[in-house]
């Protein structure tokens, strides 16, 4: 059966000279085999210079800038980035002053103080679930009843339970990201969504407290945003309540007056989310800026870039 349209001819098809073609890939991009023995700088130098490779270059070199800078690098995470044991590794960057501020969601608090009384958390949710326990640990619920209860008027959330930590003499505290704050005075922010915690399950949560102590700690992160130019924000691990509250500080701050055109944003985490990718990465930096994204493992993707930032100031003070 012959064909209803006639195939199209070729004959009069006009080429050009590839060499006056614009072209996304050179030699320039291309990656360089790797020789034993060599340095982490090295590695991430051979790395090709395209796409992902080229994006986590980017942050690494976002983050060194801004602390040479003296501008502020502030880290948001979910409760995940706490449970795959890196707060030790963030703890290393606040006391180096890349991170100069940190906020979290509810989670945190929990898995953090889990970690310095114990040194574990994270329970089978599954069985637990089916059994009833879930989320009713005595001790991580009467611990952070009284931070919150004896934490003085005017103390955020953060501040308080950072406090607390320290000042109990924990085992595991040292590895403890709010203890870290407390110690070195920085910003710690904990930005709760009642109903999410295992705390708000226990007869004696203040929501009212609680709430109060948040919203002091939302307050604490716009004023942090505010000084954001030049600087860089990166979200870990948090699909809705950090994109959320950090797109609220970014409005606050410009209804205040401040300048807030060009800064890095960064998005960590194993899939594209919504509001990350909206609320973080587009439009805070629709002005000016750079809204980058990486998709991984935090237990990979985090201590990678922070030995790129270490090893990139590790001659700065020589």
């Amino acid at each position: 059966m012959k064909p209803d349209v006639h195939p199209i001819e070729l004959g009069r098809v006009a080429t050009a000279p590839i060499a006056e073609r614009p072209s996304k890939v050179g030699q320039a991009e291309m990656a360089t085999p790797w020789t034993a023995g060599g340095s982490l700088a090295g590695f991430l130098d051979r790395l090709p210079n395209l796409l992902a490779a080229a994006d986590l270059k980017a942050v690494v070199a976002a983050l060194v800038e801004a602390r040479r800078r003296g501008a502020p690098a502030i880290l948001g995470m979910g409760g995940h980035v706490i449970k795959v044991g890196l707060g030790p590794v963030v703890v290393d960057l606040m006391e180096r002053g890349v991170v100069t501020g940190v906020a979290m969601n509810g989670a945190g608090i929990v898995h953090e103080t889990e970690l310095a009384m114990s040194g574990q958390t994270s329970e089978e949710v599954g069985p637990a679930l089916d059994a009833g326990t879930f989320g009713m640990s005595a001790e991580t619920h009467g611990f952070l009843q009284r931070a919150l209860a004896e934490a003085p008027e005017g103390t955020g959330l953060g501040r308080a339970v950072g406090s607390a930590l320290l000042a109990a003499g924990l085992p595991f505290a040292g590895r403890s990201i709010l203890a870290a704050a407390a110690r070195l005075g920085l910003p710690a922010t904990v930005h709760v969504a009642i109903g999410t915690d295992i705390l708000h399950m226990h007869p004696g949560f203040d929501p009212g407290r609680t709430g109060a102590m948040s919203h002091l700690d939302f307050r604490i992160l716009a004023a942090q945003v505010a000084r954001l130019e030049g600087g860089v924000y990166v979200n870990a691990g948090s699909a809705v309540i950090l994109p959320e509250v950090f797109l609220k500080a970014v409005g606050l701050a410009r209804n205040l007056g401040h300048r807030l055109d060009a800064f890095t944003t960064v998005n960590l985490d194993f899939n594209r989310h919504y509001r990350p990718t909206v609320n973080v990465l587009q439009r805070p930096t629709a002005r000016g800026g750079r809204g980058i994204g990486l998709v991984g493992h935090h237990e990979i993707l985090l201590p990678l870039i922070a030995a790129g930032v270490i090893e990139a100031l590790s001659g700065d003070a020589a």
